[in-house]
């Protein structure tokens, strides 16, 4: 097709491929640089997380939990009240499919939440940390038995150094990490399922669907936490009070702001900032809570950082690989 050099039958300036190009680069560049504001604030929330469940003492797990879910949900519903998406989100909920998808995702969720705040107010904050760190391998493995994927060696010689590593924790503490484990594969199934609805269920609905199937489950334990130790809410102090309602707020927040994060900022760049979560776990557990850290526990998670290392480089050449191919092609 050829394109006339005559004169135009409009007044309206052409502009040039070379004038659009540097509108085109800040464009790129101010999403990059806010896309990276947004993934270093959602870790960086979840990285202090533990210090905002201590600072809920003397209130139990299961009653943080339950008023996490609570909280959440109102502060849900009224993010969705605000940008009038009700409708939106009535006509999500009345799709069978998609429904009883967040009712699993939400289970998965609420293991996951009961098992981290109990790891942190019973002093285990470094092996949340670990499952954290284990989670993108926990991820490649959840890859090959669901999705039937094919590892490179990279990732095998990774996959294989995560699992001396569990050994070597488990043999130095005389135990399986369990709340490691049960955190990687919660939260990796977690993000399997959500992935299923992520181009349908945003990060707003998301939520509100897992808390909505969770309400029932906070108020039973909201209920026997009531006959029982007794609710912390309202008998502590102004601050504490204020805390446990501000849960809500904690746990959308990061969420939001990996969600914007995640449109923004290429797989890659996601890929290595999720380790900031973790690493500010561990030196929350190892500085600020001294955790004990043996010899024996040294070894297992430097041989979990040499499995994360290998693992990020693997990926990082072959998404340079795929870039180089797809440029030949063009």
């Amino acid at each position: 097709m050829s394109i006339s050099n005559g004169p135009q039958l409009n007044d309206e300036p052409r502009i040039s491929p070379s004038a659009q190009a540097p509108a085109a680069t800040r464009k790129a560049t101010g999403t990059s640089r806010s896309g990276l504001i947004f993934a270093i604030a959602s870790y960086l929330i979840w990285g202090f997380l533990p210090l905002f469940f201590l600072a809920l003492a003397p209130a139990g797990a299961f009653e943080v939990v339950a008023w996490r879910i609570v909280f959440s949900l109102v502060f849900c519903a009224l993010l969705l009240a605000v940008t009038r998406k009700f409708k939106s989100f009535f006509r999500l909920m009345a799709r069978p499919r998609i429904s009883l998808t967040m009712a699993v995702a939400g289970v998965l969720i609420y293991v996951n939440w009961q098992t981290y705040v109990y790891s942190t107010l019973s002093g285990q904050v470094v092996e949340a940390s670990l499952g954290y760190f284990i989670n993108p391998i926990v991820t490649v493995f959840l890859g090959v038995f669901f999705l039937r994927e094919r590892l490179r060696l990279a990732q095998w010689i990774a996959v294989g150094a995560s699992l001396v590593a569990v050994v070597v924790l488990a043999v130095s503490a005389g135990s399986v990490p369990w709340i490691a484990l049960t955190l990687a594969f919660s939260f990796g199934l977690y993000g399997y399922i959500k992935k299923r609805v992520g181009n349908t269920v945003d990060a707003v609905a998301g939520l509100t669907m897992e808390t909505l199937w969770l309400l029932p489950i906070a108020i039973v334990q909201l209920v026997i936490v009531g006959m029982t130790a007794g609710l912390t809410i309202g008998t502590i102090s102004g601050w504490h009070t204020t805390l446990l309602l501000a849960a809500g707020v904690v746990t959308a927040v990061p969420l939001l702001f990996f969600a914007a994060a995640s449109r923004r900022l290429p797989l890659i760049y996601m890929g290595f900032i999720q380790y900031l979560g973790p690493i500010i776990q561990f030196f929350v557990g190892v500085l600020i809570l001294h955790e004990p850290m043996s010899p024996e526990r040294w070894a297992g998670f430097s041989l979990v950082w040499l499995a994360l290392l290998i693992l990020t480089v693997d990926g990082f050449v072959g998404a340079r690989r795929n870039r180089r191919a797809v440029l030949e092609l063009i």
